[in-house]
């Protein structure tokens, strides 16, 4: 898909998501919290005992994950993990809260809708698109 400027417009896409994903994660990772999610949420939600490692593995997926999707390699096999990522995400946290993340809620789905929006998008196939 081509436009007047030759910039592909699922590339700013696939940046959004990336961007979103990778410092996400890497917040995790740098600011050493990745240990306190798996034990003190992953494990009380019925990840117990293996919660640390379910959020290591979740903030390396996302980390390799999100460079595959800025580049726009593997799609079909990264996209659908990230939206069952997100999938649990809206049933264990944001559903209980809500539609709204901010305004007339707090922490609620709708991020999370628009991130599975896009990644389907993304997985979309366009004609002269490979």
């Amino acid at each position: 898909m081509k436009t007047i400027n030759n910039l592909n417009p699922l590339f700013l896409i696939r940046l959004a998501i990336a961007t979103i994903f990778l410092s996400h994660s890497l917040h995790g990772v740098l600011n050493h919290t990745v240990n306190d999610f798996g034990e003190h949420y992953l494990n009380k939600v019925g990840f117990a005992p293996f919660g640390v490692y379910v959020a290591w593995a979740l903030m390396a997926f996302e980390i390799v994950g999100s460079i595959f999707i800025l580049f726009g390699k593997f799609l079909k096999y990264i996209v659908p993990v990230f939206i069952m990522i997100l999938a649990m995400g809206i049933v264990l946290v944001h559903y209980p809260e809500g539609w709204y993340v901010v305004g007339p809620g707090r922490n609620g789905m709708e991020f999370s809708f628009v991130l599975i929006l896009s990644l389907i998008a993304i997985c979309i196939p366009v004609k002269g698109r490979r």
